[in-house]
């Protein structure tokens, strides 16, 4: 009896110290979860690249025992973040053209030009950055310079937003555009009846033939490139708005072999060959892709006046910008993809486009659930038009262009119409959630400038003086959210990532300072530290 109750007694001292074994711990930590209840930790457990536990450091230490531990010094931890709406290939291949973001006049713009074809030269020079509106002449640019500098070599600049094109006489001879070219979806910009070498909209897709397309190497860097900086600022996750089905597939090959870690939620960009492939196939899912979604460009942008007002623009009378796809096409796409179980996830700007997309969504999804379509940007609406997001639509939208168009929007609009424009706030009471994006390379990559902008609506030289339509602004929780278990959920990926829980992917970032509680001045140099990809460090 003696020697049974000794061995009943060893077992049960056995049992309560063996431990067991994980990956990681991460201890004495300043954790949001980010969960339903919007939490605190000190600690996390991680195996096979998915937390386990999730709690204090004494109890994890306890339960737990790691082939590597990491002491946080009391830093902040999020979920790794997730940009909901950027152009991350593009972010890639601004890398391999000339960078004109921030040139504060047409000269600079020139002058960068000018020494990136002496240093790298081409026989096409592209760029991209310009932005009239940040120059003393807000003006679109011509391309008689251009002339006189490259007289032999096409060129062709597209503007910040990606909304509009700057070439030359030679990129126009070469795709034959002259004054007589007639478009619909935009407007090739004439002055005194001659070409000014502006492009805005569906006219700049006359360009595409004519310009060499990247190399299977320049891709694959492109992509690289784009990885590292994103990374850089603790993106984990990035919803690139319009793909194509070669970039697609190599994103996927470049994962499986290991060559790219970063995750893609790759919305589809909107051709007849891409739908037709993608739709049959259906959707597309790994650890590191999901392929379920549909990019469709509904206006242009309002920066350079291609947004599609319901009333001329306040700048420009008798100006209503213009819709890039035809009413009876989003109709026709909505109706297609509402019968797969594909997403729609349309780029609207101005209210007028802004309720053709949300009627072409009502109509299309009548007496269906759980669908989750997205109107991107959403960025001017018309009152009795915000109703429409009680209905399960998921607006979409990127901070930071609020802080970027601030200084001209009321200019475009009328100080009665900008009211119902960068509504974030609005836009979440009626859907109950807003997914959060930058738009980059629009907009600038760091998503704590998203956080800056959500919560403070200023920019980083704090103007305005109180912030710039404050009853829009997004408290930080909500921020959190936006950028996280939101984010995710538009891409019905809530269950996997968007927040710190035991079997999510341990996708995760090392704040340098507390992004819930510092000053909101100081939220714009908060930088990611580490990172964190399936509880592997990336930086």
């Amino acid at each position: 009896m003696k020697k049974l109750l000794f061995l009943a007694t060893s077992f049960l001292v056995f049992s309560c110290t063996t431990k067991e074994e994980v990956d990681l711990i991460v201890t004495n930590a300043n954790i949001y979860t980010v969960d339903a209840d919007f939490s605190k930790a000190s600690s996390i457990a991680i195996k096979d690249g998915k937390f386990v536990a999730v709690g204090n450091s004494d109890e994890i230490s306890k339960k737990y025992n790691a082939k590597e531990q990491m002491d946080a010094e009391e830093k902040t931890i999020v979920p790794g973040l997730i940009d909901a709406h950027c152009h991350f290939y593009g972010l890639g291949q601004n890398q391999q053209v000339v960078d004109l973001v921030g040139t504060q006049s047409f000269d600079e713009v020139l002058e960068k030009v000018v020494a990136f074809q002496a240093e790298r030269p081409s026989n096409f020079i592209l760029g991209r950055g310009w932005d009239q509106n940040d120059w003393e002449v807000k003006e679109f640019p011509t391309k008689d310079k251009l002339d006189e500098l490259f007289p032999d070599t096409p060129v062709a600049l597209r503007r910040i937003d990606g909304h509009a094109l700057l070439v030359n006489q030679k990129a126009l001879d070469l795709a034959g555009i002259t004054v007589d070219t007639v478009t619909e979806g935009g407007e090739i910009v004439k002055e005194n009846g001659e070409l000014t070498g502006v492009l805005v909209d569906n006219p700049m897709g006359l360009i595409d033939p004519i310009v060499p397309p990247l190399t299977k190497e320049q891709q694959i860097q492109a992509l690289k490139d784009a990885e590292k900086i994103s990374l850089g600022y603790g993106l984990t996750t990035v919803n690139d708005a319009g793909l194509s089905r070669d970039i697609i597939e190599l994103i996927d090959s470049l994962q499986q072999a290991g060559e790219l870690s970063i995750r893609v939620y790759a919305m589809v960009s909107n051709y007849p060959e891409n739908l037709d492939y993608f739709l049959n196939k259906g959707i597309i899912r790994t650890e590191g892709l999901n392929v379920r979604s549909v990019k469709v460009y509904g206006d242009g942008a309002l920066g350079s006046r291609g947004a599609a007002l319901r009333a001329p623009y306040s700048d420009k009378p008798g100006h209503f910008g213009a819709m890039v796809t035809p009413v009876d096409q989003i109709e026709a796409l909505a109706q297609r993809i509402a019968a797969t179980d594909y997403q729609m996830n349309t780029h609207a700007i101005g209210d007028s486009a802004n309720i053709v997309v949300l009627r072409a969504y009502d109509k299309a999804l009548e007496g269906k659930t759980d669908r989750r379509w997205k109107v991107e940007h959403a960025q001017v609406i018309s009152p009795s038009d915000f109703d429409y997001y009680e209905k399960g639509i998921i607006p979409s939208v990127q901070p930071t262009h609020a802080t970027s168009d601030m200084y001209w929007a009321e200019d475009r609009l009328g100080s009665e119409r900008v009211q119902g424009a960068y509504a974030y706030k609005d836009l979440l009471n009626k859907a109950g959630l807003v997914a959060l994006g930058t738009d980059f390379p629009v907009e600038q990559v760091s998503p704590f400038l998203t956080f800056y902008a959500a919560v403070a609506r200023q920019d980083v030289e704090q103007y305005p003086e109180g912030g710039f339509q404050m009853e829009n602004a997004l408290s930080r929780e909500q921020t959190l959210k936006g950028m996280t278990i939101w984010a995710a959920y538009s891409n019905f990926e809530e269950g996997e990532k968007g927040s710190i829980e035991p079997g999510k992917f341990a996708d995760f970032v090392i704040l340098s300072d507390d992004i819930m509680t510092i000053p909101s001045e100081e939220i714009p140099n908060v930088s990611a530290e580490h990172v964190f990809l399936g509880g592997v460090q990336k930086k």
